[in-house]
């Protein structure tokens, strides 16, 4: 198991390199470049800047996150080639600094959706991300779009960068004839030119879950339960081609069967990484975060990282979304402190396994 941390960048994080390497037990780094718009080309100076730096702090990264794919991409345009080509560059320019897993979706629009990025919670008077598909009704796409950006404490949000929200009704409305199953086709095509690239390089795509686990606004999703994940991965047959096993995106939807998911997919060798938080159910389609600790949610974080001991042991894994605690203004959902109390939490579940399996 490797212990990582998700960092922004200099300039563009809340937190340093130096904060990170004092969490115990982190090894290093679930990189981001936010500056890339979806279809530009990661230029190989600033990635190899990127990765001087962490390096110099002491801390590896191996990972990196958020590559976006290009809308025309998921829609089947003809531009989607171009973009395609792009996005072979990007990963050709990542495995030369040493990356090996780019974690990615393929969500239509929007990557990820709460409606209220600081609700506090009454028990402690903390913050965190929350949902409540009642608080939809009502609303609009670009409403919902313009209340995450004045919440966002100034901070560009990955999926929701305004460059790629500036046209959102005109994307949405290109989503009307993009049915799931046309959507897998065009997922298919895009594997199967970028797939290919990573056997080359030795890098292995993993595929984010939707987040929140169910359709919103009408748009076709199709990575939300281990059955359409079984069907993500048959569209293209390569051990590079892999899931990032998000446990909070997944947990979201009570349905979900968290461990046995791990077990299914990590027996077969088809997890790149692990994004591991805990979700708290308040009702249908309504949650909020919690910290990781299993009492305080209502995912079994024991039984989670028993799963992952048990069949996929030498996998990245990072502590995802944490609630702002100790007064700290952050980036919502990526404060300094509640995620480096989810390291020592989840550290201490993995010794626990570790010493009882001897």
């Amino acid at each position: 198991m490797k212990m990582t941390f998700r960092w922004y960048g200099e300039g563009n994080d809340s937190i340093t390199l130096k904060q990170i390497k004092q969490i115990p037990g982190c090894s290093g780094l679930m990189g981001v470049l936010d500056q890339y718009a979806a279809g530009e080309v990661w230029e190989e100076p600033v990635i190899a800047k990127y990765v001087e730096d962490v390096h110099k702090a002491g801390l590896l990264v191996e990972v990196i996150e958020s590559v976006n794919v290009h809308e025309d991409i998921k829609l089947g345009l003809p531009s989607r080639d171009q973009y395609i080509e792009n996005y072979k560059q990007t990963i050709r320019n990542l495995a030369k600094h040493g990356i090996k897993v780019i974690v990615y979706n393929f969500m239509p629009v929007l990557d990820w959706l709460r409606t209220d990025l600081a609700r506090i919670i009454a028990e402690d008077g903390s913050n965190s991300l929350y949902y409540d598909e009642e608080e939809l009704l009502g609303l609009t796409p670009l409403q919902i779009v313009e209340n995450t950006s004045k919440n966002s404490n100034g901070f560009r949000l990955p999926g929701w960068e305004p460059e790629r929200l500036k046209e959102l009704e005109r994307v949405l409305a290109m989503y009307q004839d993009i049915n799931p199953d046309k959507l897998r086709e065009n997922y298919r095509y895009f594997l199967e030119r970028v797939i290919p690239v990573c056997e080359e390089c030795d890098v292995k795509m993993a595929v984010h879950p939707d987040d929140p686990a169910w359709p919103i606004f009408g748009l076709p999703r199709i990575a939300h339960s281990k059955e359409l994940f079984e069907k993500i991965l048959e569209l293209y047959d390569s051990p590079n081609h892999t899931i990032c096993l998000c446990t909070g995106s997944l947990g979201s939807n009570p349905e979900n069967d968290i461990p046995e998911i791990i077990r299914y997919f990590g027996s077969k060798n088809r997890v790149g990484c692990f994004h591991v938080r805990n979700v708290k159910y308040l009702g249908y389609r309504k949650f909020r975060e919690s910290s990781h600790l299993s009492s305080d949610g209502s995912l079994d974080m024991y039984e989670i990282m028993k799963a992952i001991y048990e069949t996929a042991p030498d996998t990245y894994i990072r502590p995802d979304h944490g609630r702002m605690i100790w007064d700290e203004v952050g980036r919502p959902g990526y404060g300094l402190y509640d995620r480096a109390l989810g390291i020592a939490y989840l550290n201490g579940l993995w010794e626990a396994l570790e010493k009882s399996n001897k």
